[in-house]
């Protein structure tokens, strides 16, 4: 008796909830009549044409003249099959649109068709699955680019950082530092101009906030409630309707600490934290993380795993990127996977970091930290006719070294010519990829 019951409140709750469809307001309702109208003369016109047929195999065979009245069959045959069958399937054609366009109208983009936006999703559904690692506003730059070409997204941000607002609700609160995580996944947000924008406000220092923006405060507020740095970081990527995912490279609390060695000098001195290591005048000759060897993130290896490409950069060389290869297991995922491997060397030198570096420099700096052969693809920028600010200086190939797959192209901001061009950047390795692999099946 008890499953018959159960089986019983199962088919209420299925009728119940096809009934709801009906409710005033929804702006369904007319659409379901006229593909309802349509099917039903649709299927008038099959009969008629199978009545005929039948009649005039067998003549003899009649039915009341009143019949033949109200089948219109005084018309050509062909007459008939047109204002029943064909009105039938024109009703039908545009019920069936007029519903969909009902269902999605919340979320079609103004001024776009919507032909285009399913094309253009089922085209970005069927992407490669690329993996990016770095920090900072490098990171997001890439992002931004490649989220026009795939939803198969995912970024693995270093947790190192300790300057700033992230720095300050990291030791105030105990958490992981937010902020690298934030703007990679505002970069990632589904066109939602306003909240992304709300997203990166930064409060002014005087209004009693200390400059945190918005996003950190809103990412440690959901990591209290739901008691997870990790689910904080899935929530806020669903309010942002955000298209791959954002994922820190572990969860272990860990410093960054480099000896750094001083201008005109053999000394060297150790500088302990991400944000005091670019200010800190002369070069970096050694870098690590305390504790040794955390843990990483296991979706993050196995994101690593399953990719097609893997993308190093751009970002600060010594505290965005090399941070991440500091954590063994994602270095020997990487190592293991079989994805293209490619490092996007920064346009221009930072200072602190890497002032006169060249591109082999950075690539050679990577290299002391992952092995050699380690890159399929060396992706960096040629061009060097616009201004860079006085700090900075162009990281240019000087001389082409033998054994690295170096790719170089205009990767140029106009507007900020020091940083890259996210669509630019975007579709280089897009084609790189498909150059190396074909276009990936469905």
């Amino acid at each position: 008796m008890q499953p018959f019951k159960n089986w019983y409140k199962h088919l209420l709750g299925e009728i119940s909830g096809i009934l709801r469809w009906f409710v005033p307001g929804l702006g369904v309702k007319r659409w379901f009549g006229i593909t309802l109208l349509g099917i039903t003369l649709l299927g008038v016109g099959l009969a008629m044409l199978l009545l005929d047929i039948y009649r005039t195999s067998d003549p003899a065979d009649s039915l009341l003249p009143v019949i033949d009245v109200a089948t219109l069959r005084f018309l050509p045959r062909l007459w008939r099959v047109f204002l029943f069958g064909g009105l039938g399937i024109i009703l039908i054609i545009w019920g069936i649109w007029g519903l969909n366009r009902s269902l999605l109208m919340p979320f079609l983009r103004p001024g776009e068709r919507l032909i285009d936006q399913l094309s253009n999703y089922r085209r970005r559904e069927r992407g490669p699955r690329v993996v990016a690692l770095g920090g900072g506003h490098g990171l997001a730059t890439l992002l931004r680019g490649m989220k026009d070409f795939t939803n198969n997204l995912t970024a693995i941000v270093s947790v190192a950082d300790d300057g700033g607002s992230s720095g300050e609700l990291r030791r105030t609160l105990g958490i992981l530092p937010p902020g690298d995580i934030r703007n990679c996944l505002a970069a990632l947000s589904n066109d939602e101009a306003l909240l992304t924008q709300l997203f990166q406000y930064r409060f002014a220092a005087e209004s009693g906030l200390k400059g945190h923006s918005f996003g950190n405060l809103f990412i440690s507020a959901l990591a209290d409630i739901t008691g997870s740095f990790e689910e904080a970081v899935a929530e806020s990527g669903r309010v942002l309707s955000v298209h791959g995912q954002v994922l820190p490279a572990t969860l272990h609390d860990v410093q960054l600490i480099a000896d750094v060695q001083l201008p005109d000098s053999v000394n060297q001195v150790r500088v302990q934290g991400e944000s005091n290591i670019p200010s800190m005048p002369g070069k970096v000759r050694r870098i690590w993380m305390e504790p040794n060897n955390p843990a990483a993130f296991p979706p993050a290896i196995q994101a690593i795993l399953a990719a097609d490409m893997i993308i190093i950069g751009p970002g600060s060389l010594y505290t965005s990127i090399v941070p991440n290869l500091l954590v063994p297991d994602l270095l020997e995922a990487i190592r293991a996977s079989r994805a293209v491997k490619a490092y996007v060397v920064n346009i221009a030198t930072q200072p602190g970091e890497t002032h006169g570096y060249s591109v082999l420099d950075h690539v050679r700096v990577l290299e002391e930290y992952t092995g050699r052969n380690f890159l399929d693809i060396i992706v960096f920028n040629d061009l060097y006719e616009a201004p860079l600010p006085n700090t900075s200086e162009w990281v240019k190939l000087e001389k082409y070294t033998p054994g690295y797959p170096l790719y170089g192209t205009n990767l140029l901001d106009n507007e900020h010519p020091w940083r890259h061009d996210s669509t630019k950047l975007a579709r280089t390795l897009i084609d790189l990829l498909f150059e190396r692999t074909g276009p990936l099946s469905d």
